[in-house]
Order: C-alpha cells, then sequence, then structure tokens
C-alpha cells in the first residue's frame, strides 16, 4: 500500500530556499544539518518537501531538461484563496487559476530556485 510522497528538491543554498518556503509559502521547517545527511524537512498540512544541498551545482526544473512538466505537483482546494495569499507574498505565478485541457483546475509559481510548482485538482 501506497500512503503518500515526499519530494526531494537539491538546492544550491538550503538556508535560502528554506526561508522562501517558510516565509513565502507558509511551510514550517525542521532541520537537520548536523546530521550525516543533512537537509531540512518542510511541512504543510499534509505536504513534506525535503531541501538537500546540491553542492553548488544549479537546479535544472523539469521544463529546461525536457521541454514541459511541473517540478512537483500538489492537490489542493480553494484555489482563489492560495492564489490570492500568494501574490499577497509576491510569489511569481507562472499561470494564474485556470482550468486546463487534461480537465484541472490549477496554478502555477515559481519557486527561489526556478522550480514550477502546480497547484490542482481534478474537476468532476
Amino acid at each position: 500500500m501506497l500512503y503518500m510522497t515526499h519530494p526531494v528538491f537539491p538546492t544550491p543554498n538550503i538556508k535560502l530556499t528554506s526561508e522562501f518556503y517558510i516565509k513565502k509559502l507558509k511551510f514550517s521547517a525542521v532541520e537537520y544539518l548536523s546530521s550525516s545527511k543533512s537537509h531540512i524537512c518542510l511541512y504543510r498540512n499534509n505536504v513534506e518537501i525535503i531541501l538537500i544541498d546540491s553542492k553548488g551545482k544549479k537546479v535544472i526544473p523539469n521544463r529546461d531538461l525536457y521541454g514541459y512538466g511541473y517540478d512537483v505537483y500538489i492537490i489542493v482546494n480553494n484555489q482563489e484563496e492560495l492564489q490570492k495569499k500568494l501574490e499577497d507574498k509576491g510569489v511569481k505565478i507562472v499561470r494564474r487559476l485556470s482550468t486546463t485541457d487534461y480537465n484541472n483546475k490549477e496554478l502555477v509559481i515559481e519557486d527561489i530556485d526556478g522550480r514550477w510548482l502546480g497547484f490542482g485538482i481534478k474537476l468532476d
């Protein structure tokens, strides 16, 4: 049985990326920076994102590597409220809330490292 997933995001500045997710996206963080595999876990509701040090390597988003695709897709409801809060925080919105041709209602933002995060839900 599968329960959930926790994406792992390499980042060139683990503390700066963590601060973005805390301040702009309202995640909380638990740091494991002194562990043998240094990382930071970010939490919001049932979502967890794990940040690891990219050892100075640049983040290359899926759209740059493969021509399309988000770097993570998070299922959400109340997207209008979420979009408004993200706008108020100055988060870069790549695609405003709309219905896709695959019948999802979604919005897309860009994080501090250039990753695209999709927030959506399948419509009936």
